[in-house]
C-alpha cells in the first residue's frame, strides 16, 4: 500500500524529513529515501551484506517493508541483469548510511533513483540496530513510513498504521504470479519437462532448471491440475511466495493431485509450507522471520550443515523427532535451521517429493544448496527409468 511523489533522487528529496512509525508505537525519525510519499506493510529485517537488489525484486518480499542490517547500502548501484522479476515488490525500504555515489562496472543508475522511479517510499539515516533489536524482541509488525514537508502528527501516523492489513491471514501469491503460462527453454540439449507453479517465482529459478536441460513450463498461481499435466511434465515445481499459507487451499489441492499421480515434486519456501499442509501438517506464523543470505542449515539426510538464503515468516509445524504417516506415505523432515530449529524441508519416503524453505537458487549467493536441483533432476531420472 504505497502513494509517492516520483522524481529525481536527489540532495533535495534526501534532505526531506522522514519517519517510521510501528504499530506499538514505537518511531524512528530520518530522511527521505526514494520516492517520497506514504507506504504501509509488515517490518521485517534482512541480514544479508550483499544482493539488495534481488532482495527488492523478489516477489516474496510483496506488502514488506524491509530493514537492511547492514548499515551501508547501495554502494554498486543497480544494474539491468540481477533483477529476479520484472519490478521492484517491497512495500518500503529502510537503510542506516545510503550509498552517495554508485561503484560498479555493471551500474546503470543509483538505488534511490530506482527506488523514486519505481514509487518506492522509503527513509535513510534510521538507528537500524535499534530497529532490528526492537523486532527481534517484539516480533514483526504493521509499520508506516511517512516523508515530504507536511507530516501528520504521530498519533495520526500510528492510526494509519493500525488500520492496516496484517501479513497473517494474507492471500497474495495470486497478485504476483504471471497471468499468463510461458517458457523458459532448456540450455542446451532439452531432458526434461518441469511444470512450474508461480507462487511468486524468482527468475533465476526457472534458470537454474534450464542449466540442468529442463525446459520449465511457468503457469500462474490460478492453474488447475489439468492444466498442470496438459504440458506433459516431467516433474512438477512449487515455487516461494508471499502470504499466509494457511490461504493457500487452491495450491494445496493442486499439490495433492500431483502427489496422487506420483509424479516428481519440488518445493521452494512457499512450496515447502504447501508441501507441509498438502501432507497433513500445519502452519504457524514466526516471531520475525529467516530473512537474510547467512542461515546455517542442516541437511539431515547427509549431516551436512550449508550456509543459505532464506525469506520466510511462516513456517511448517512438523515433528523433528520421528517419521510421520501421512496420506501420501512417510513424511520426514529432511533439513533444520540451527539457529532455532526451525523446519527447512520435508521429503517422503514413499514417494518422489521434497521441498526445503529456503532458496537454493540464491542469486546473490551462498550456492551450498544448488545441488537441491540436481536432487531433483534424480528424481526424474529414476521415474522415467
Amino acid at each position: 500500500m504505497t502513494t509517492s511523489t516520483q522524481g529525481n533522487a536527489s540532495q533535495r528529496t534526501r534532505a526531506l524529513p522522514a519517519v517510521l512509525v510501528l504499530e506499538d508505537g514505537r518511531t524512528f525519525r530520518g530522511r527521505a529515501y526514494g520516492a517520497v510519499g506514504v507506504t504501509f506493510g509488515e517490518a521485517v529485517f534482512s541480514t544479508g551484506m550483499t544482493g539488495y537488489q534481488e532482495t527488492l525484486t523478489d516477489p516474496s518480499y510483496h506488502r514488506q517493508v524491509v530493514v537492511m542490517t547492514a548499515p551501508h547500502v547501495g554502494n554498486t548501484g543497480v544494474n539491468d541483469e540481477d533483477p529476479e522479476s520484472q519490478r521492484i515488490w517491497v512495500a518500503g525500504y529502510v537503510v542506516r548510511d545510503p550509498a552517495r555515489v554508485p561503484s560498479n562496472w555493471r551500474s546503470r543508475r543509483s538505488l534511490d533513483e530506482e527506488l523514486a522511479q519505481q514509487g518506492v517510499v522509503g527513509i535513510s539515516g534510521v538507528d537500524t540496530r535499534a530497529l532490528t533489536r526492537h523486532l527481534r524482541e517484539r516480533g514483526a509488525m504493521r509499520v508506516g513510513i511517512f516523508s515530504g514537508n507536511a507530516l501528520p502528527d504521530e498519533g495520526t501516523m500510528l492510526a494509519e498504521v493500525r488500520q492496516a492489513p496484517e501479513m497473517k491471514g494474507a492471500d497474495l501469491s495470486a497478485e504476483v504470479a504471471t497471468k499468463e503460462p510461458y517458457v523458459v527453454p532448456a540450455i542446451g540439449e532439452k531432458k526434461f519437462t518441469v511444470a512450474a507453479v508461480d507462487l511468486g517465482i524468482k527468475g533465476m529459478t526457472p534458470h537454474r532448471m534450464a542449466e540442468r536441460g529442463i525446459e520449465v513450463h511457468v503457469l500462474p498461481a490460478t492453474a488447475t491440475a489439468d492444466e498442470v499435466y496438459a504440458v506433459n511434465p516431467d516433474g512438477v515445481f512449487f515455487s516461494n511466495g508471499p502470504g499466509d499459507p494457511a490461504t493457500a487451499d487452491h495450491p494445496v489441492s493442486v499439490m495433492r493431485a500431483v502427489l496422487e499421480r506420483g509424479t516428481p515434486l519440488f518445493g521452494i519456501c512457499f512450496g515447502n509450507q504447501i508441501l507441509g499442509r498438502a501432507l497433513g501438517f500445519g502452519t504457524y506464523k514466526l516471531k520475525y522471520g529467516h530473512r537474510g543470505i547467512n542461515q546455517p542449515v542442516q541437511d539431515r539426510t547427509t549431516g551436512k550443515v550449508e550456509v543459505t538464503a532464506h525469506n520466510h515468516g511462516f513456517a511448517v509445524d512438523a515433528p523433528l523427532d520421528k517419521v510421520s504417516e501421512t496420506p501420501y506415505g512417510r513424511a520426514e523432515v529432511s533439513h533444520v535451521c540451527l539457529n532455532d530449529n526451525v523446519v527447512e524441508g520435508l521429503q517422503l519416503l514413499d514417494r518422489p517429493a521434497f521441498s526445503v524453505q529456503y532458496h537454493p537458487e540464491a542469486a546473490a549467493g551462498p550456492h551450498d544448496a544448488a545441488y537441491l536441483f540436481d536432487r531433483f533432476v534424480s528424481l526424474m531420472e529414476g521415474q522415467r527409468a
